[in-house]
């Protein structure tokens, strides 16, 4: 466990915004009744029953962070759910991962084929940028930045150039394609979700630190996720345990051990939960008005760095 157990408070918003959440993405799709309707069958299949909706949630808690109403931010954490869920279908395609489970069930390309399940990932990227222009164009801007070669394509590209090559590992590499590949959505969903709050450009001093928190709190995530590869079952994980080292990825437990990994991770939650601190207060600064909430949305934040290395999937 880490030094500051789950309270619960997460996991209590997540159960009382998943039905919003849920409403947005139904809301943001186009119905499978839409031509093309094989097209739309295959999103809403990709999309339906859902992960754990860590992305939306903080959107949300961006929002939340910036002194805004989460309700405000509800299309667009709708956006980030797609654009993760295109790269989980485009990430278990046979040319890259060649996964076969997912979310408990068949992946896409294995019910819809590969070239629908291609297409299907293609219009949920696209769908994800109008979510986010309901946030406006700042969050636009950070949403595409945080997709592409600069960030979690970049991260992909990495990932498969190093898989299975050991002379290729170090911790500065597997730490960059971590950064890439996983931190730059986690990111991108608070500073969307901040932008969302409506208050205008965010200072750089309620950026900065708002960022710090996305970058530790993604990195404790996904070394967090590639200690559960080793450690949880299918039942629990929605997916094939040990794909990475099927795979030959490059991994912290691959790199230090799986003791030394879960303690890397508990420091960068820790870090994490530092960072919230500062970026309540540089909020309290900038937006006053704001203060009764931002003391529950710290503890909020705070948590969420608990969960990334406590969950169990």
């Amino acid at each position: 466990m880490s030094a500051a157990s789950p309270t619960g408070a997460f996991l209590a918003f997540c159960r009382q915004w998943a039905p919003a959440v849920e409403q947005a993405l139904r809301d943001l799709l186009p119905p499978v009744t839409a031509a093309p309707c094989r097209l739309h069958e295959a999103m809403h299949y990709a999309l339906f029953p859902g992960g754990k909706r860590l992305r939306p949630m903080l959107v949300l808690l961006g929002c939340q962070a910036a002194g805004g109403d989460p309700t405000r931010a509800l299309r667009a954490a709708a956006a980030l759910e797609c654009l993760h869920t295109y790269s989980l279908v485009h990430d278990d395609l046979p040319c890259m991962d060649d996964d076969d489970l997912r979310r408990g069930r068949a992946t896409c390309h294995k019910v819809y084929g590969e070239a629908l399940a291609l297409l299907a990932g293609d219009a949920l990227l696209t769908l994800a940028l109008e979510g986010a222009a309901s946030a406006g164009s700042g969050a636009v801007v950070e949403l595409a930045r945080a997709a592409g070669s600069l960030g979690m394509v970049g991260g992909q590209v990495e990932d498969l150039a190093v898989e299975g090559d050991p002379r290729q590992h170090s911790l500065e590499r597997v730490q960059w394609i971590h950064d890439h590949k996983t931190g730059a959505l986690i990111t991108a969903s608070v500073l969307v979700g901040a932008h969302a709050a409506g208050a205008g450009a965010l200072p750089a001093a309620v950026d900065a630190p708002l960022r710090a928190y996305g970058e530790q709190l993604g990195r404790a995530f996904q070394i967090a996720d590639d200690c559960l590869d080793l450690t949880g079952t299918a039942q629990e994980l929605g997916k094939n345990p040990l794909a990475d080292v099927a795979l030959g990825k490059l991994t912290w437990p691959a790199m230090v051990g799986l003791e030394r990994s879960l303690a890397a991770a508990r420091d960068l939650a820790e870090s994490a939960r530092a960072h919230a601190a500062r970026a309540t207060a540089a909020v309290a600064a900038w937006r006053p008005e704001a203060v009764p909430a931002l003391d529950a949305t710290r503890a909020l934040l705070q948590d969420v760095a608990s969960y990334a290395v406590d969950r169990r999937s």
